[in-house]
């Protein structure tokens, strides 16, 4: 068999055959390519190692309008010295959703400002993503205070209050609602039959 005709057999195989062993193997290579080649150009890209996070949880989600938001939430935040003119100057003011995909920017600490919303390592198993409602210098370092906008306060054992640098992963620039749906259902799936996956 020649190169030409083996590389026949594989095209066919992979994008005309509706066999369960064709769809199986095209799984298994859009996963090999989105792992190991989209998603380290994105990182390169737009300087992160994590582009694009599948938010899993709802310490972001507003439930109401802004205003609605903002009058549950405004003596917390006008105890920290922001207003809701403030607030309202905020990307993702309205908040996101659990299931939502954030696409991710590095950033350069010193760049970062309160209202910003930042993917940072924190003391869960998965990176957190939180809104910066303090940044403060130490000993010529940044220190950075997150808060969950649906949250009631910043919880020290998240370790959202006094984030390092070196934690920072970045910052959120752009939201796709619910696409992160896929990979919560995903992992849910793969943890209930034993494997343990993130």
């Amino acid at each position: 068999m020649s190169i030409k005709q083996g590389f026949s057999k594989v095209w066919k195989f992979l994008w005309k055959d509706d066999s369960l062993s064709s769809w199986l193997v095209n799984l298994v290579l859009a996963f090999v390519i989105v792992k190991f080649v989209v998603y380290p150009l994105l990182g390169i890209l737009f300087g992160t190692t994590h582009p694009i996070v599948a938010v899993v949880s709802s310490s972001m989600e507003h439930q109401t309008s802004f205003d609605e938001w903002w009058r549950s939430q405004s003596d917390w935040y006008e105890n920290y010295g922001f207003s809701k003119t403030d607030a309202k100057k905020w990307p993702f003011k309205n908040g996101f959703n659990k299931g939502d995909i954030m696409i991710l920017r590095g950033k350069n600490v010193k760049d970062v400002k309160t209202g910003d919303v930042i993917v940072f390592r924190g003391n869960s198993n998965d990176p957190i993503i939180h809104r910066v409602v303090k940044k403060y210098k130490e000993d010529n370092n940044y220190l950075f205070q997150t808060k969950g906008d649906n949250n009631a306060d910043s919880f020290e054992g998240l370790g959202e209050i006094g984030i390092t640098e070196n934690k920072i992963i970045g910052t959120a620039v752009f939201r796709i609602p619910l696409l992160g749906w896929v990979k919560i259902l995903f992992v849910d799936i793969l943890n209930q039959i034993g494997i343990k996956a993130k």
